[in-house]
């Protein structure tokens, strides 16, 4: 036996309360909900990792997710951790329709083997930066109040770029960003504003609403998947005429996803996510678009800093991302400090040797 085989593998609910109504064109929820799990080896070290739920593939509960890893357990039991890429894709292959669940399980793995030979999760990415900023979802609401106070509070946290979830509704759509906008202008902000449409857009829509916040002179620098994830005909348009670039989310999960994507000409970039892609996962579809001229987006889910962390080490590592939109801590109560990662207003900041041991 060898002191990095997998001994055990626990599971754990967690439900957070969230700061705000996270709501997009897909849902809303108050609570985030989300299964931790942990990998212990066969020296004593231990990983975490987080499956999160998700409006995006409402099927794949905290139910599923816990009877998944049940049924893995003993196929597990006594692997070696350093072999978590192959493991990886062997989950993937039994439980394709359960992308969550396997990048949660992967990330246990690969936490525990790193423990296990003492390498730290940025340098294993890289190690090329220490601090990253990120920008902050502002969920779609036609409720102004709430608005303006989530906008409000966010700012001055220090945050300067803002997600907004739009929905397709042209009329609340254009209220809602300039809500946004004014809020921030009052208080003297100097802001960038994103769109995520979430799949809520037609192809239609969506032209229309980049070339209004363009006519309104609004800051804007991309729009997230305004079209269903599987609308490869209107991705493919949108691409050719969008005056803003399109960043694919749902669409890419998989490694023959972002082929797919390149080969049709789909997006001008990709939002990719532990958390949906894994770590193996995350750094193939990385490659991939880099070399095929895509622009990268590091994301997370709605997950606590368990799975959040994970991203936060693959963006501070490679230093690959054009955007970060790594925010989620930010909607429950959270710490200043997760082991080496201080969260500091709109940024991570990677502790050095020295603070640590201090």
């Amino acid at each position: 036996m060898t002191d990095d085989e997998i001994r055990t593998i626990c599971t754990k609910e967690v439900v957070r309360p969230l700061m705000t109504t996270f709501s997009t064109s897909l849902g809303r929820k108050n609570a985030m909900r989300s299964v931790i799990v942990e990998v212990r080896l066969g020296d004593g070290s231990s990983g975490f990792g987080e499956c999160a739920t998700s409006f995006v593939l409402p099927h794949e509960t905290v139910d599923r997710i816990r009877g998944i890893i049940r049924e893995e357990r003993s196929r597990l039991t006594g692997k070696r951790a350093a072999d978590f890429p192959a493991i990886a894709a062997e989950l993937r292959a039994r439980h394709p329709s359960f992308p969550m669940t396997v990048s949660g399980l992967e990330t246990a793995v690969w936490r525990a083997w790193l423990r296990n030979t003492g390498t730290s999760e940025p340098d294993w990415f890289g190690g090329a930066l220490r601090r990253i900023e990120t920008d902050i979802t502002i969920p779609h609401t036609t409720n102004r109040k709430t608005l303006e106070a989530w906008t409000g509070k966010v700012a001055r946290k220090g945050f300067t770029i803002f997600k907004i979830k739009v929905s397709g509704e042209e009329a609340d759509d254009s209220r809602l960003i300039a809500t946004v906008a004014s809020t921030l202008e009052a208080l003297g902000v100097r802001y960038i504003l994103r769109l995520d449409g979430n799949q809520g857009f037609t192809k239609t829509a969506c032209l229309a609403l980049a070339d209004h916040v363009l006519k309104k002179g609004y800051p804007v620098d991309l729009f997230e998947q305004p079209l269903p994830k599987d609308d490869r005909r209107g991705l493919r348009e949108i691409t050719r005429h969008s005056p803003l670039p399109v960043i694919l989310d749902e669409t890419v999960f998989s490694v023959g996803d972002m082929e797919m994507a390149l080969n049709e000409g789909l997006g001008h970039g990709v939002n990719i996510k532990t958390a949906k892609s894994g770590i193996t996962g995350s750094l193939s579809i990385m490659r991939l678009a880099r070399e095929g001229g895509l622009r990268l987006m590091a994301g997370c889910m709605t997950e606590t800093m368990t799975g959040l962390s994970a991203g936060i080490a693959m963006a501070m590592g490679t230093a690959a991302f054009d955007y970060v939109d790594l925010d989620s801590v930010h909607f429950l109560r959270h710490r200043r400090q997760y082991g080496e990662i201080t969260v500091e207003g709109a940024g991570y900041r990677r502790q050095g040797m020295e603070e640590r041991a201090g």
